[in-house]
């Protein structure tokens, strides 16, 4: 492949605008209004360039995209596009990254998430910030590392993903999930892990009202369950819980140790209370 061809400080407005290109080098550029402007492109490098219209990057592939700027109307900005890299750079467009294979971002703030990253595959996330609901729904093979999310529903029915050093203010997060590890990581919110296989978490600091339920395959390892109420109803579970657990309903087997349970619920007409061991620390003491 030869030397890309550049395109300086250009302000493009129309639809498809640079519908087609192929090894294109962006730089400090201005998408206005037209939708599609690089449609069906390849071998796409941006660089300081802005996205103000809906829909910039669609059924590409190897796009690479460096201190760049989505707007609110660049909305569903990346969709069917294979091998794409974002990275340093703030994305204030709902719906963005939508059926695309190999997807890198890094250093990315989403302020508006809505509906974003979903059904993606082959996904890495390092130091992304995001704020909306819906956020990495069905998508397969996600590595994250630092991701602050602020937003419920994130990563519905998502498989085979890897979460470290993060922190998710998200209410039902990780239903419908197969295999899932967590990892040094802060959530907070509802009904966690609900109808999902396979969900480990380790080292981790959770406050779930109703969270853990319904779950094949629980294993947690080393974490605090703070304000955690009528937790593993349904589940099978290995737990090591290094705090008091404010109150436990009706697993369904395994084994659950924590400092303390402040409310052991188990009725004998939904489940069978000797397939769950549970040793608490203090009464040890």
């Amino acid at each position: 492949m030869g030397e890309k061809k550049e395109i300086r400080q250009e302000f493009l407005t129309g639809e498809r605008a640079l519908f087609m290109s192929r090894d294109l080098r962006v730089v400090d550029c201005t998408f206005a209004d037209g939708e599609s402007p690089l449609k069906e492109s390849e071998n796409i490098e941006l660089e300081g360039s802005m996205f103000k219209w809906k829909y910039p990057l669609w059924y590409c592939k190897n796009v690479t995209a460096k201190d760049c700027v989505w707007f609110d109307m660049a909305r569903a900005g990346v969709w069917y596009t294979n091998n794409v890299t974002v990275e340093d750079s703030p994305i204030d467009a709902p719906k963005n990254f939508r059926r695309c294979n190999g997807v890198t971002l890094r250093n990315v703030s989403f302020s508006n998430a809505e509906e974003t990253l979903w059904s993606c595959n082959d996904v890495t996330m390092e130091h992304v910030l995001a704020r909306g609901n819906y956020f990495g729904m069905n998508s397969t093979n996600v590595t994250v590392k630092d991701l602050t999310l602020y937003g419920n529903y994130s990563f519905d029915g998502a498989r085979n993903v890897t979460l470290e050093g993060s922190k998710l203010l998200s209410k039902d997060s990780f239903w419908n999930c197969e295999n899932v590890v967590v990892r040094d990581s802060y959530i907070s919110g509802e009904y966690l892990g609900w109808n999902s296989k396979n969900l480990t978490f380790e080292n981790c600091t959770i406050e779930s009202l109703q969270g853990m339920c319904y779950i094949e395959n629980l294993v947690m390892k080393n974490c605090k369950l703070l304000n955690t109420t009528l937790a593993f109803e349904y589940s099978t579970v290995e737990a090591d819980i290094t705090s008091k657990i404010d109150s436990v309903l009706n697993p369904t087997s395994g084994t659950i140790t924590a400092d303390a349970i402040g409310e052991l619920i188990l009725e004998k007409d939904k489940i069978d209370p000797s397939k769950t061991k549970i040793t608490c620390r203090e009464a040890q003491v």
